[in-house]
C-alpha cells in the first residue's frame, strides 16, 4: 500500500488548500462530516423472554453476549445458545455479517463485527447493531474504535453507577468519511493488515508461552534432563535453604514518592513473574527507612492475596543495587548454594503452587506466613543443573518479552495510523 504524506493540519491556524475545517477537525475537501444516523440504522438487541435461559447445548440460534465481545470481533470459546422455544419471540433481534455491534451496557463501547459462523445470531439487549450501512463496514468499525468516539463513550462511563450508552447517542456520533467508497475500503484494508499482524503476534506469543509452560513441567520435575546431567535430585524444605524476613509497610500514596525502587506485594501478581525485571513503585528516602531492604538473590513471596490458588506467587530479585520490599511480602534470603533464578521458576510451578494453596489461611483475603512457606518441600538438582535449567527458561522468557515488545509497538503504530488515515491527514494512493 502506498501513502501520500501530508502535514498535521490540526495544528495550523489557517486551513491549507484542499482541506476544510469541521467539527472533527481539518479534513480533505472531498470528504464529508456526517452523523452515524445518516449512514446507518442503529437497532437494539433483545434479552430472552421470561422463563427461558441460555444453554450450552448447541441449537441453530447462537446468542452473542457482551462477555463474548472483543475489540474488532467475537470470542467463540464460550458462545451460548437460544432454546428453540424462545427463538420466535426474539427472532427479529439478530445481527449479520454486514452489521457492526457496539456494547451499550456493562462494558461500554466494545466495537466489532461477527464471524461468518455467527451470521444471524441473536444479539444481547446490552448491545446495539449498526445495519443498512451506506459506507464501507470496516471503515465505520475503525471510526467507532477510534480515539474521538471512545473518548465520548468514556465520558458516559463516568456518569452513574450503571451507565448505559443510549441508542440515540450512538446515532449522533460524528465521523469524517471519504466520498469515494474505494478510499474507505483502502483505509480499512490498511488497518486490517496491521490488525492481522497483531493477531499473528498474539498467537505466536501464546504458542511460546505454552512451550515454556511445558518446558517448566518437564525440566523443573526432572522428567526431562538437559544434556550432560544425571543422578538423583535432593529433597529439601524451603526453610533449609535460607532465612525468612518480612517486608515493611509502604502505603499506596507513598509508592511514587521518590527515587528508590520498591516492590509492593500486589505487584508480584500483576507486574512480576519469575524474575523482577522492572519497577513500578519508587519511594522516598524517608519511606525507604521504614521498608525492608532487599539483596541480590532474595526471593519475594506475596504474603496476601485474593485466592489460595495464587497465594505466595513469587519472583527473584537479581539487582545489584539498593531496593526495598513493602508490607505483606515474605522474603527468602538463601544461605545455601542455590540458583535464585531457578528458585523463581521452581517456586511458581504447579506442584509448589498446590503446596502453597494448602497452607493459605483465610477466605475473603488469603494469607501465607513465613512459617508455612518454610515447610514447603521440593526437589533440587545440583546447582550447576539449576543454573542450566534457569538459563533455558530465561532464554524462553527473553524471546516472549521481545515478541510482546514488537506487538506493543505495532499496536502503537496502528493507533497513529488510525489518527492519520481516518481524518485524511495521510492519503492512500
Amino acid at each position: 500500500m502506498d501513502y501520500q504524506l501530508s502535514i498535521d493540519h490540526s495544528q495550523l491556524d489557517e486551513v491549507p488548500p484542499g482541506y476544510k475545517r469541521t467539527e472533527v477537525g481539518v479534513i480533505p475537501e472531498d470528504w464529508k462530516c456526517v452523523t452515524i444516523d445518516k449512514i446507518a440504522q442503529v437497532k437494539g438487541g433483545k434479552r430472552l423472554p421470561a422463563g427461558y435461559a441460555l444453554t450450552d447445548v448447541p441449537t441453530t440460534h447462537p446468542y452473542i453476549r457482551v462477555a463474548d465481545m472483543r475489540p474488532g470481533g467475537v470470542d467463540l470459546a464460550e458462545i451460548k445458545y437460544v432454546p428453540d422455544g424462545a427463538f420466535p419471540t426474539i427472532q427479529n433481534y439478530r445481527i449479520y455479517e454486514s452489521d457492526i455491534f457496539i456494547s451499550v451496557a456493562g462494558t461500554l463501547g466494545i466495537v466489532g463485527v461477527i464471524p461468518p459462523q455467527l451470521n444471524g445470531a441473536n444479539l444481547t439487549e446490552n448491545a446495539d447493531r449498526l445495519t443498512d450501512l451506506q459506507c464501507d463496514r470496516d471503515y465505520l468499525k475503525y471510526w467507532l474504535m477510534s480515539s474521538p468516539i471512545q473518548k465520548a463513550i468514556d465520558a458516559i462511563r463516568t456518569v452513574g453507577a450503571q451507565p448505559k450508552l443510549a441508542l440515540g447517542r450512538i446515532a449522533k456520533f460524528t465521523i469524517a468519511i471519504p466520498s469515494k467508497r474505494v478510499e474507505q475500503r483502502a483505509i480499512a484494508t490498511a488497518l486490517s493488515d496491521v490488525d492481522a499482524l497483531i493477531t499473528a503476534l498474539d498467537k505466536l506469543i501464546a504458542k511460546k508461552r505454552a512451550i515454556k509452560t511445558a518446558a517448566m513441567q518437564q525440566l523443573l520435575t526432572g522428567k526431562t534432563r538437559l544434556p550432560g546431567f544425571s543422578g538423583e535430585w535432593e529433597t529439601k524444605r524451603l526453610g533449609e535453604l535460607g532465612v525468612f524476613l518480612k517486608g515493611s509497610n509502604v502505603n499506596r500514596d507513598e509508592a511514587q514518592s521518590g527515587p528508590n525502587p520498591c516492590i509492593r506485594y500486589g505487584e508480584l501478581y500483576t507486574v512480576h513473574n519469575e524474575v523482577i525485571r522492572e519497577f513500578t513503585s519508587w519511594i522516598s528516602r524517608e519511606t525507604a527507612e521504614k521498608a525492608t531492604k532487599i539483596k541480590k538473590g532474595d526471593v519475594l513471596f506475596a504474603g496476601s492475596g485474593e485466592t489460595k490458588e495464587e497465594i505466595g506467587k513469587c519472583a527473584s530479585f537479581l539487582g545489584d543495587f539498593e531496593a526495598y520490599a513493602g508490607g505483606d511480602i515474605v522474603i527468602l534470603r538463601p544461605t545455601s548454594d542455590v540458583d535464585s533464578i531457578y528458585l523463581g521458576y521452581a517456586l511458581n510451578a504447579p506442584a509448589i503452587a498446590r503446596q502453597k494453596a494448602a497452607r493459605g489461611q483465610g477466605d475473603a483475603v488469603v494469607h501465607i506466613s513465613a512459617r508455612a512457606l518454610s515447610d514447603i518441600v521440593l526437589k533440587f538438582p545440583p546447582v550447576e543443573e539449576q543454573t542450566a535449567i534457569a538459563q533455558v527458561l530465561s532464554d524462553m522468557d527473553a524471546e516472549i518479552v521481545a515478541l510482546e515488545a514488537r506487538r506493543d509497538k505495532t499496536r502503537a503504530i496502528k493507533q497513529g495510523m488510525m489518527q492519520q488515515l481516518l481524518t485524511g491527514r495521510v492519503r492512500l494512493v
